[in-house]
């Protein structure tokens, strides 16, 4: 085992009504650009710890903003339905949550329910130095955390088109996301993507259309890329043996950005990839086909 240290009906009068409202209040190309992002393909949804929660925001002539917490939700669809996508993170407790939603009427709050979920645990035997840092060490994991934390805060422009993606690279499952470790019976952080073992050297891809926002060696991932897809959608590929694009590349799905290796803190090569939704880890798995 490779492991890294550290749904919406409204009758047809309605949907007729609210589209002569919208043409009457705007463009016909505006509202012809908010039916064609209706036709995005969203991720599975999954709403527990770690998963994706769809949220129906119902009708409206422009497109809502919605939030949870401080950090802005990726909100797609059309004046019929609005849809938010929620990250939830890891550490959410199971129960009521709230996302904030304002638009044109002023705000609101809407509640849904976050059901909890089991993830696997994992225990290991490793050497004492590879769980405690050396003091130079953890002062380097905490100025890259700092600046990781800047990343994924990173929110731009909506995507367009589907938000399935493809696996990044080829090769096995090695290690599942939300898999919860403990070295030599100290608990650390649940595992925040998914490792797929492959030999170094293998290309790694694009999952989706993406512009490059960030890429470096760090302590604990190794050379790494940050893709920003749009709207607060990110991913993170780490452990790369080779780095094959810039900061501010747009690179489309497929396209290389590098190369599976085993740099930064691992046991052999791998890619762990992380995707990230309003700043919070969730399951990749939710993203793909299959």
């Amino acid at each position: 085992m490779l492991y890294s240290l550290n749904d919406h009906g409204l009758a047809a009068p309605s949907r007729r009504a609210l589209l002569l409202a919208a043409l009457a209040c705007g463009t016909t190309a505006a509202v012809r650009g908010e039916a064609q992002g209706s036709a995005a393909v969203f991720p599975r949804a999954a709403a527990v710890p770690g998963g994706v929660a769809r949220i129906d925001l119902g009708a409206a002539p422009a497109r809502p903003q919605a939030f949870a917490g401080d950090a802005p939700l990726l909100v797609l669809g059309d004046p019929i339905v609005w849809t938010a996508l929620v990250g939830i993170p890891l550490s959410a407790t199971p129960g009521e949550a709230r996302i904030r939603v304002r638009g044109t009427e002023g705000e609101r709050d809407i509640a849904y329910t976050i059901t909890p979920k089991r993830y696997t645990e994992q225990h290991l035997k490793v050497s004492p130095r590879t769980v405690d840092l050396a003091p130079e060490d953890l002062a380097r994991h905490e100025r890259e955390r700092a600046h990781q934390q800047g990343v994924i805060a990173t929110f731009s422009a909506l995507p367009v088109g589907s938000l399935r993606m493809q696996q990044p690279c080829t090769g096995r499952r090695s290690s599942s996301f939300g898999l919860r470790r403990f070295f030599n019976g100290q608990p650390r952080n649940p595992h925040s993507g998914m490792d797929i073992a492959a030999p170094t050297g293998t290309p790694v891809v694009a999952p989706l259309p993406g512009t490059v926002i960030d890429t470096g060696d760090y302590f604990f991932n190794g050379h790494t890329v940050w893709l920003d897809h749009g709207g607060g959608l990110l991913s993170m590929m780490c452990h790369l043996s080779r780095i094959d694009c810039q900061v501010g590349e747009r690179l489309a799905t497929g396209q290389r950005l590098g190369a599976v290796g085993a740099t930064g803190r691992v046991t052999g090569p791998h890619l762990h990839w992380t995707v990230a939704l309003n700043r919070a880890s969730v399951d990749p798995a939710l993203f793909l086909d299959a």
